[in-house]
């Protein structure tokens, strides 16, 4: 998984379709009916696109919601994996079924 340059989705929101398409942050919280200031945090990558923006996401740039929620399920694993998460990953044993522990 990849932790480093992480790219939050709000970037991906800006940089490939708002300003390629000349859609100002305002003009696309009037059109997909949420506060300006939801749209210009997750611009600035201080908020998750949620279940809910992600519908008003897909549906404005006609696409599929899911989009936007793998990028920031990519983005959200990313972060966790990038802190303490070595450290914690070498704390939590494997499972094992108990029909094959016992046959070891």
């Amino acid at each position: 998984m990849r932790t480093k340059n992480l790219i939050h989705p709000g970037e991906i929101l800006k940089e490939e379709f708002l300003e390629p398409l000349g859609i100002s942050q305002n003009q696309l919280a009037i059109d997909i009916r949420v506060p300006a200031p939801r749209i210009s945090a997750i611009v600035h990558g201080r908020r998750a696109i949620s279940a809910d923006t992600a519908l008003r996401l897909g549906a404005y740039f006609k696409m599929e919601p899911q989009f936007w929620l793998n990028l920031q399920s990519n983005y959200d694993l990313g972060v966790a994996a990038s802190g303490a998460w070595a450290r914690i990953k070498k704390l939590i044993p494997e499972f094992v079924p108990r029909k094959v522990a016992a046959a070891l």
